[in-house]
């Protein structure tokens, strides 16, 4: 499957005090490098968000900046067609999930079938986790051309129209890193978190 990938990393990190989330570090490795490993098979990688990048990573922004994982999707394809044209596939990382290196490989081994506009993993109560997916870019382009006005802001009210197949989570761990109890589960399975 030939696909691209677009790496959300531009939120707010609220919930853990303003932090920049994509730079937290667990088990000595960011967070942010951690997304970047995990979709280092795609052609084309994007970052949306503020974040320091690696050569070979192109980098963008939402517009308005903390627009939404919707938003950032679409400044994410926006930036790999300017780039080289798209893959038809994109898979969809958020970059605040420490087990994103054995989610990517699980949904990627079980790849979406020609009927199918996507897959994504499922969570252990059956619940599609949309910023770990993989869609069938044209798809995705044709839902950003929908969204109507004012747009839609919330990825499961862009995605649930498409034909998506869940993909059970295997051995991956599908919990992102939102809170301080969060942080500390993770401390407690990887080792130390730092920001």
């Amino acid at each position: 499957m030939i696909f691209d990938a677009v790496v959300l990393a531009g939120g707010r990190g609220s919930r853990l005090g303003g932090i920049d989330k994509p730079a937290v570090r667990i088990g000595g490795r960011r967070l942010l490098d951690i997304a970047l490993s995990a979709v280092a098979g795609a052609r084309r990688v994007v970052v949306v968000g503020d974040a320091d990048v690696p050569s070979g990573v192109l980098r963008t922004r939402e517009d308005p900046p903390f627009g939404g994982p919707v938003a950032a999707l679409d400044a994410g394809l926006a930036a790999l067609g300017r780039a080289h044209g798209q893959a038809p596939w994109t898979l969809v990382l958020a970059a605040d999930l420490p087990d994103a290196e054995a989610a990517v490989a699980t949904l990627l081994a079980s790849p979406p079938s020609d009927d199918e506009d996507g897959a994504c993993l499922v969570d252990d109560d059956g619940r599609l986790q949309w910023l770990m997916g993989c869609y069938r870019t044209a798809a995705l382009e044709r839902r950003l051309g929908e969204r109507g006005d004012p747009p839609l802001t919330a990825m499961h009210r862009l995605l649930a129209p498409l034909r998506l197949r869940g993909v059970a989570r295997g051995a991956a761990v599908v919990d992102d890193l939102d809170t301080p109890e969060d942080a500390a589960r993770w401390a407690g399975r990887r080792g130390a978190v730092e920001w």
